[in-house]
């Protein structure tokens, strides 16, 4: 078998910074022609022994930050790393590391990443079977540290995952008519991809596992300094696919009138409630 594409050890997860920067390197030509939006898909991306130590910590699940079980995302559910074992918490310590930055920089010409250290939305993610993520496009700015968002890494941990069994990560194009490719979430498979409020993707196709296995995923958002107060922030926004049964959110397009009619500075104050009442 061939070495994966990044050279992380198992068992202290330091990578080389110069080798990290020259593997992104091998790969920025193919990421940043890619369109409709810069992606890229990346078999044998770390070390197996890593991913597979990953799957033995997370047999056993504590009870999960959030939970999604709607029409856009079902059976959805996400897990900070703080609250995993030690081995997969250091393994996301590492994933906001210079290392794994200075790959992330080369390969995608984004330069000043910002890691997260609230992980806010990221951690472990699991679909159970009847599950899926409609396509869509991610919030767009961090409320905390208040930087934009650039970047999503995905990294699957699914042994033997076969097409028909659903969960494949689609890309769309911007005018949400054609899907423009499809990964399957197989293990070791690293998909990463640049964010806008038109970059639209997700995993809509109905989990289906014959071994009522789940589909489970690390992932990673990343973000810069270069959000500014002209900007207009905004949730996930979900897009129904032409032709099939999708629903539009028509909570978020609620909210998006009520912070289209409220200024802005009354809106960031009262968007709390907004999300508690249901708007």
């Amino acid at each position: 078998m061939s070495s994966p594409l990044l050279s992380m050890d198992p068992e202290n997860f330091e990578m080389d910074f110069k080798v990290a920067r020259a593997a992104g390197k091998t790969l920025a030509d193919q990421y940043q022609s890619a369109q409709p939006y810069n992606y890229i898909g990346v078999d044998n991306f770390l070390n197996p022994e890593i991913l597979n130590r990953v799957r033995s910590d997370i047999e056993d699940l504590p009870e999960a930050e959030s939970s999604f079980d709607r029409a856009q995302e079902r059976l959805k559910t996400s897990y900070l790393p703080e609250r995993l074992p030690v081995y997969t918490r250091q393994l996301f310590q590492a994933f906001n590391g210079r290392a794994f930055i200075g790959f992330l920089e080369e390969m995608t010409g984004i330069q000043g990443l910002i890691p997260d250290p609230y992980f806010h939305g990221a951690g472990i993610h699991r679909v159970a079977n009847g599950g899926h993520l409609d396509i869509h496009a991610d919030f767009n700015l961090h409320s905390v540290m208040k930087v934009e968002r650039r970047l999503n890494v995905l990294l699957y941990l699914n042994p033997e995952w076969k097409e028909e069994w659903g969960g494949s990560f689609e890309v769309w194009d911007k005018q949400m008519e054609n899907k423009v490719d499809s990964f399957v979430p197989v293990f070791n498979r690293m998909c990463c991809f640049s964010t806008g409020s038109d970059t639209f993707h997700g995993n809509p196709e109905t989990v289906a596992n014959p071994n009522g296995d789940p589909r489970l995923s690390i992932a990673l958002y990343y973000y810069t300094a270069t959000w500014d107060e002209t900007r207009k922030s905004h949730t996930t926004l979900f897009k129904p696919r032409p032709g099939t049964a999708d629903q539009a959110d028509k909570r978020i397009a609620r909210r998006a009138k009520i912070q289209d009619v409220v200024p802005p500075f009354i809106y960031r104050r009262i968007s709390g409630k907004l999300h508690k009442i249901g708007l």
